[in-house]
């Protein structure tokens, strides 16, 4: 770790001791709700290495996420990008190993947090964030993959496809493929995208399913097709997220890009047509609509928030969108968003997590999708919210 996080335990004991007054949020009916939610998230956690009480450090995606989210808010204070560089630096050793981390493991989660590595990397120069990144690129460059070339979303899954692990993987190397001219990794990231696509979408409704298993041997998939059973909100949230991620960088000559913005249009009105006429917002299985169990979910909801108002400002969307976006986040603070009388902002009915196969077995069933727990604040939800109110101006 770098040399001022040996000490890292007893200095948030300190902070937690000494500076709680001064990380109060005070209500305040003029402050954006950027500012508001990551303001909440400060003051309720010293350091993102303890975000909601979780003792187990991790190099962890979600709160990686949740960190650059919070960032990107730097250029209001430099506190917020001290925030996330703090998150980073924990795990980072004076030999550029990453605490926590294995290449060995094979696991596309791993990789989502080394965005951040590059952030650190242009704003300081610090020779020891590039030295950091290159593990993450040798593990893509020998990632296991499908017999279509396809990553493995984990080694312990092989042969399966995860709308999540396009984000986990692809704006990074999007982003590395611009940074430092490594331009053939805009191919790589094209085929995962239009790879996936085809292999879960839902002809009928232009939705697409979960995962999808290669090798039709999973008890969660459809043994003809290989797709998993339902069309999960946060899953297609990754995957859109991805795409307007990646577009950032993808060259503006570079020859599936325009495929793959035809198919961020295509998969954004399939998504218009299940909204929930009631509430404006997204249930947890996308096609089963008010079904008995089924929930208005928060995760899923903000990211389709974010990519509709990216998307739309960056014209790769049409201008509906951008109205939309502006709707749906007035319904995510209407119907998911709290705040009490010291301003801490509190995000409700956000899915802690849904995954497949493992052990013990996740079936990818409706019961299991709507009875995974929730969890108030969740980062898989906040990170989002965040964004989608940055990005609208919120």
């Amino acid at each position: 770790m770098r040399t001022f996080y040996a000490f890292v335990p007893f200095m948030l004991l300190l902070l937690t001791c000494a500076g709680r007054n001064a990380g109060e949020v005070k209500g305040n009916t003029e402050q954006k709700w950027s500012v508001r939610m990551a303001n909440s998230v400060m003051a309720q956690n010293d350091s993102l290495i303890y975000y909601l009480g979780n003792r187990q450090v991790k190099w962890q995606y979600d709160v990686a996420f949740l960190g650059q989210a919070i960032d990107k808010l730097g250029n209001i204070d430099p506190k917020y990008s001290k925030y996330m560089e703090d998150y980073i630096n924990y795990f980072i050793h004076e030999d550029g190993s990453v605490l926590d981390y294995k290449i060995e493991e094979y696991n596309l989660d791993r990789i989502n947090p080394a965005k951040n590595i590059i952030t650190l990397y242009k704003r300081s120069g610090d020779s020891l964030y590039r030295q950091t990144l290159e593990q993450f690129v040798t593990q893509m460059k020998t990632h296991p993959k499908t017999k279509v070339g396809g990553y493995w979303h984990k080694k312990i899954y092989p042969w399966q496809m995860w709308l999540d692990g396009i984000y986990m993987a692809s704006p990074f190397l999007a982003q590395y493929a611009r940074e430092f001219n490594a331009p053939e990794w805009f191919d790589v990231v094209a085929l995962q995208i239009e790879l996936i696509y085809g292999k879960t979408r839902d002809n009928n409704t232009g939705l697409l399913y979960h995962a999808w298993d290669e090798s039709r041997s999973q008890r969660w998939c459809n043994p003809e097709t290989g797709q998993s059973k339902y069309p999960w909100s946060r899953a297609m949230g990754w995957y859109t997220m991805a795409i307007v991620d990646v577009l950032d960088y993808l060259p503006e000559n570079h020859p599936e890009r325009d495929s793959i913005i035809a198919i961020l249009r295509n998969t954004c009105e399939a998504l218009l047509k299940v909204r929930d006429p009631k509430t404006g917002l997204w249930y947890q299985v996308l096609n089963q609509g008010d079904r008995e169990g089924n929930y208005i979910e928060g995760s899923g909801s903000s990211m389709f928030t974010y990519v509709f108002a990216r998307g739309a400002n960056k014209g790769y969307l049409d201008k509906k969108f951008l109205d939309v976006a502006n709707a749906t986040f007035d319904s995510i603070v209407k119907e998911l968003i709290t705040m009490d009388d010291k301003g801490i902002v509190t995000m409700r009915n956000i899915c802690g997590g849904c995954g497949l196969g493992g052990n013990p077995y996740r079936d990818g069933s409706y019961e299991y999708y709507i009875n995974e727990k929730r969890v108030d604040n969740d980062s898989k939800g906040v990170a989002p919210f965040i964004l989608a109110a940055i990005e609208l101006n919120r």
